[in-house]
């Protein structure tokens, strides 16, 4: 998909399933809500749970983050062996669909090519979150993507990296980890 027809077809609502560090994902633009509702739908997910977004750079997390200090911006930005995943405060107009009942929400700067390429491509944020029914094992290939969504979704082919355990999850401020 090129960049153009890409950004244009998630500002539009449009969602797609693309290959992730452990799994496919499902995204969309955060700021559609017509794109989450379509995911949650596909999913069965209530919104209240909140969703993970993912970017290739800090500054498309800017909007839905609150003021972070240059410290809490450079560990959000450092390398790591694996993908990790923060809780952050969000800005007071984060949309409620995007953090649920939560006051942060989930974020990652993806190091995984094929998802920090349609973050670039995009250029946004896009939400993240398995492609897969909730409480049913996530796809791991095109082809079953393809099976569970039909023509519901876009999904644009590829591999994930092979990781069997989703990413660390993290809280920023606190330090405490929710999921190892």
């Amino acid at each position: 998909m090129l960049d153009r027809a890409l950004h244009h077809y998630l500002r539009a609502g449009g969602v797609i399933a693309y290959a992730t560090e452990s799994c496919f994902g499902l995204g969309c633009d955060p700021r559609s809500r017509l794109g989450v509702q379509r995911i949650l739908r596909l999913k069965g997910r209530p919104q209240h749970k909140g969703l993970i977004l993912i970017a290739s750079k800090v500054t498309q997390l800017r909007h839905y983050m609150a003021p972070l200090s240059a410290d809490e911006y450079q560990q959000l930005g450092a390398k790591r062996p694996r993908p990790h995943t923060w809780l952050v405060p969000t800005a007071t107009h984060c949309p409620v669909w995007l953090s649920g009942r939560h006051p942060s929400i989930a974020v990652r700067i993806t190091a995984f090519p094929p998802a920090r390429q349609l973050c670039q491509a995009s250029n946004m944020a896009l939400v993240s979150t398995s492609a897969n029914r909730s409480g049913h094992a996530p796809a791991k290939t095109t082809r079953l993507c393809k099976q569970l969504f039909g023509d519901r979704v876009r999904v644009i082919a590829g591999l994930t990296a092979g990781n069997k355990r989703p990413s660390t999850i993290q809280d920023l401020r606190s330090g405490r980890i929710l999921r190892a």
